[in-house]
């Protein structure tokens, strides 16, 4: 169950895996049968759905290789039924919201990464 505690520790320890650019600690808060669905996977790859641990280890892989800047700033965490939206700011200063839904296990299942334009 996500309540606003709960949301609040995943979100920091979500950010801290990213800015720490650790692929493995990253992934492990995603289950193997993620579905990962982002406009930039659709630029990079020619397809904004991501789909199983692999295809997205792959993908965050070269992502974290090509983008030794990345870092995020955690703006807000939202509780929702099974899921939390995360609301922060990226290396490029660009905000982004990403909504994860999670399994029984309390690994993500599906994750939707929204962006505001960079013009």
């Amino acid at each position: 169950m996500m309540n606003a505690a709960r949301a609040a520790e995943f979100a920091a320890e979500w950010v801290s895996a990213w800015n720490s650019h650790d692929l493995d600690r990253i992934l492990s808060h995603y289950a193997d049968d993620i579905v990962f669905l982002s406009p930039v996977a659709k630029k990079r790859m020619g397809n904004g759905r991501v789909a199983g641990i692999d295809a997205l280890r792959a993908y965050w892989g070269l992502g974290l290789s090509s983008q030794p800047d990345l870092k995020f700033e955690l703006k807000q965490a939202l509780a929702g039924h099974d899921t939390v939206t995360l609301i922060y700011r990226n290396h490029r200063g660009q905000d982004a919201a990403e909504t994860l839904e999670f399994n029984g296990d309390g690994k993500a299942v599906r994750s939707y990464a929204c962006y505001t334009s960079q013009e």
